[in-house]
């Protein structure tokens, strides 16, 4: 690297959220839409879902078909989708009742197969940063083995001071990169929604790639305009 050359950026972002149902699909079509607006070669990946639909073609997930949508190269579904479960619970219970193990090996291999593909993967985690994937592991153990920067996606309700802090928290423990976060207003009616934000921007140590305000049908490619991903890249 020359004195004045830039670090590359990175190959890819995993996304986490401080619980479930937090808007980390959004978040992260939003990303690649962004990337690929950029001019770079994008692919969503989502290791592990649970809540599939049975279909002619098997198990379909409505974040997957999110992703791939979003995605600029048209990767295989089972590197994209590695664990595709159907009942809508925590993944390893979900997997144990369908007789399989959940494989943080398998995951690392599809995505270093997508690696390959695309010049940005987005990865999105299932749930909140350590739900458990099998007996011994769970997210965040994914997320330490991928070794991505990771984007945390802040579900602004009541309580989310205390969720996104023990999430950041848990990020740096495992060593990880808290690249940015990004405020949700999944809340229509949130309390002092300004002094929480204050607060999570205070304590986080960055301001938020965006603040998103409540949405009852938000689109990707409309919030993809209000990320500021300049510190990102």
């Amino acid at each position: 690297m020359t004195p004045h050359s830039s670090p590359p950026a990175p190959h890819g972002f995993f996304v986490t959220g401080t619980d479930t149902g937090v808007g980390k699909t959004m978040v992260a079509c939003a990303l690649l839409y962004t990337f690929a607006g950029q001019g770079r070669s994008t692919v969503g990946m989502k290791p592990v879902t649970a809540g599939c639909e049975e279909t002619s073609e098997g198990l379909r997930n409505r974040d997957v078909e999110q992703l791939i949508a979003a995605s600029t190269v048209k990767a295989p579904r089972h590197m994209v989708n590695p664990y595709a479960l159907k009942p809508p619970i925590a993944p390893h219970i979900a997997a144990q009742q369908a007789e399989i193990e959940i494989k943080l090996s398998v995951i690392k291999a599809a995505f270093d197969q997508l690696k390959k593909m695309a010049g940005v993967v987005v990865v999105e985690g299932v749930g909140g940063f350590k739900v458990p994937l099998n007996n011994q592991q769970d997210s965040a153990d994914l997320a330490e083995l991928l070794g991505l920067p990771v984007i945390l996606v802040v579900g602004v309700r009541l309580g989310c001071l205390n969720h996104a802090l023990l999430t950041s928290g848990a990020i740096e423990e495992r060593g990880l990169k808290l690249a940015g976060w990004v405020a949700n207003c999944i809340d229509p009616h949130m309390a002092a929604l300004q002094e929480n934000l204050r607060a999570l921007e205070e304590r986080l140590g960055r301001p938020a790639l965006g603040v998103l305000a409540f949405q009852p049908d938000p689109q990707p490619k409309r919030i993809a305009r209000e990320l500021a991903i300049q510190s990102l890249i």
